[in-house]
Protein backbone atom coordinates (compact mmCIF):
# COMPACT_ATOMS: atom_id res chain seq x y z
CA UNK A 1 0.00 0.00 0.00
CA UNK A 2 1.80 3.46 -0.74
CA UNK A 3 2.02 5.77 1.43
CA UNK A 4 -1.12 8.08 0.90
CA UNK A 5 -3.36 5.23 0.87
CA UNK A 6 -1.92 4.01 4.35
CA UNK A 7 -2.30 8.07 5.74
CA UNK A 8 -5.84 8.58 4.02
CA UNK A 9 -7.38 5.10 5.35
CA UNK A 10 -5.29 5.39 9.22
CA UNK A 11 -6.17 8.72 9.54
CA UNK A 12 -9.92 8.30 8.53
CA UNK A 13 -10.53 5.55 10.89
CA UNK A 14 -8.93 7.97 13.51
CA UNK A 15 -11.60 10.10 13.11
CA UNK A 16 -14.04 7.83 13.18
CA UNK A 17 -15.31 7.99 9.66
CA UNK A 18 -16.35 4.90 7.10
CA UNK A 19 -15.54 5.54 4.27
CA UNK A 20 -18.72 6.62 3.01
CA UNK A 21 -19.16 9.35 5.58
CA UNK A 22 -14.85 10.39 4.20
CA UNK A 23 -16.81 10.47 0.97
CA UNK A 24 -19.45 12.49 1.70
CA UNK A 25 -17.21 14.86 4.10
CA UNK A 26 -14.60 15.22 1.66
CA UNK A 27 -17.11 15.87 -1.38
CA UNK A 28 -15.46 12.61 -3.23
CA UNK A 29 -17.22 9.46 -4.85
CA UNK A 30 -17.17 6.38 -2.39
CA UNK A 31 -15.54 4.50 -5.40
CA UNK A 32 -12.60 6.95 -5.85
CA UNK A 33 -12.44 6.61 -1.79
CA UNK A 34 -12.10 2.75 -2.01
CA UNK A 35 -9.39 3.04 -4.49
CA UNK A 36 -8.08 5.37 -3.18
CA UNK A 37 -7.33 3.55 -0.43
CA UNK A 38 -6.66 0.44 -1.84
CA UNK A 39 -3.35 2.15 -3.51
CA UNK A 40 -4.63 2.43 -7.38
CA UNK A 41 -1.73 3.91 -9.04
CA UNK A 42 -3.82 5.87 -11.62
CA UNK A 43 -6.00 8.46 -9.50
CA UNK A 44 -6.37 11.97 -10.06
CA UNK A 45 -3.80 14.04 -7.99
CA UNK A 46 -6.61 16.76 -7.69
CA UNK A 47 -8.93 14.31 -6.21
CA UNK A 48 -5.62 12.79 -4.00
CA UNK A 49 -5.56 16.66 -2.71
CA UNK A 50 -9.11 17.12 -1.86
CA UNK A 51 -8.45 13.91 0.11
CA UNK A 52 -5.58 14.94 1.89
CA UNK A 53 -7.06 18.18 2.30
CA UNK A 54 -9.47 17.17 5.46
CA UNK A 55 -6.36 16.71 7.25
CA UNK A 56 -4.66 19.81 6.86
CA UNK A 57 -2.43 18.13 4.47
CA UNK A 58 -0.97 18.30 0.39
CA UNK A 59 0.43 15.99 -2.10
CA UNK A 60 3.71 18.18 -3.94
CA UNK A 61 5.98 17.08 -6.74
CA UNK A 62 9.20 16.02 -6.13
CA UNK A 63 12.17 13.45 -5.91
CA UNK A 64 11.55 9.50 -5.47
CA UNK A 65 13.57 8.36 -2.81
CA UNK A 66 15.10 5.71 -3.46
CA UNK A 67 16.17 2.83 -0.56
CA UNK A 68 19.45 3.21 1.12
CA UNK A 69 20.53 6.78 -0.15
Amino acid sequence: MNKIAEFIKTNRKEAGLTQEEFAIRSGLGLRFVRELEQGKETVRMDKVNEALAMFGMEAVPGRRMIDGG
